[in-house]
């Protein structure tokens, strides 16, 4: 476990990633540094991009920064108060990437074991990081000649990842809920239109979704002045693509491994990660 709300720390005391409650840095204060993702606010990365991938419903389903040596998503999940969530899903993730074919193997890493799945044109690495009644799990995708710089910028980003568990009671397991904020929902707004209106559609009012950026947040406040390649100014650009309209993707991206495998166990991590197979039917 990373951490208790018995201290409070401060953004890069090593300690990362953090429980929000144990922070003593305001979320407000991390509005140029960190994309908030309602459940877990994420460092940009310099010199990176932002894009948002929609579900055929024209829903977002996952974030990710974009790099010059590949992808990184983080997302995270409800865990037992007793911790051990990873491990878990660890074990689960070999068997079912080695399944679906991927050549799959374990590393040590900061937090433990790390997870890779090599695929044709790179590898996946999947890094995961228990904290109090949450798991964070860091995704990072690119080819293999980038595999350790991307490897060594993922636990970057993740560690300096915080999480936002909130008091909800969810299902051990059950992804914490994605909540874009107002500069990104209205970046997919405006594709959510732009996507109906190719289809013939009108949505009515025109307006995001609910679901975009209506999650409490803690010490609201306006929003800063944008620091030139900060948060508020990536997202402000973030690009957003669904299935059948795929990004401008840079020569760092990899083919997608299916992330929701099948696992042994009913109610799995897994099952609620991204999954195109389940989208194309």
């Amino acid at each position: 476990m990373t951490n208790t709300t018995a201290h409070k720390h401060h953004i890069g005391d090593g300690a990362g990633p953090y429980d929000l409650d144990a922070l003593a840095t305001p979320a407000a204060d991390l509005a140029n540094s960190h994309l908030d993702l309602g459940s877990v606010l994420v460092p940009v990365v310099e010199g990176g991009q932002v894009t948002v991938e929609m579900s055929v419903d024209h829903e977002p389903e996952a974030v990710y920064l974009v790099t010059p040596v590949g992808r990184i998503g983080v997302h995270a999940f409800a865990a037992p108060r007793s911790g051990g969530l990873w491990s878990e899903v660890a074990r689960e993730l070999m068997e079912s990437l080695s399944a679906e074919g991927a050549r799959t193997s374990a590393e040590g890493g900061h937090w433990g074991r790390e997870v890779v799945a090599a695929v044709p044109g790179g590898q996946h690495r999947f890094i995961g990081v228990d904290g109090p009644r949450w798991m964070v799990r860091c995704v990072a995708s690119g080819p293999d000649e980038a595999s350790e710089q991307l490897g060594q910028l993922a636990r970057a980003v993740l560690a300096e990842t915080v999480v936002r568990r909130g008091g909800e009671p969810f299902p051990p397991r059950e992804l914490l809920p994605l909540v874009l904020p107002q500069v990104l929902a209205e970046q997919v707004a405006a594709a959510q239109q732009n996507m109906a209106a190719e289809a013939g559609q009108v949505p009515e009012g025109g307006a995001p979704s609910s679901a975009l950026s209506d999650a409490p947040r803690d010490e609201p406040a306006p929003a800063p002045d944008a620091v030139p390649g900060g948060a508020v100014e990536q997202a402000a650009a973030a690009t957003v693509f669904t299935d059948d309209l795929p990004p401008d993707e840079s020569e760092a991206q990899v083919a997608p491994v299916d992330d929701e495998v099948r696992p042994p166990s009913e109610g799995s991590a897994m099952q609620r990660l991204r999954s195109r197979k389940r989208r194309r039917r």
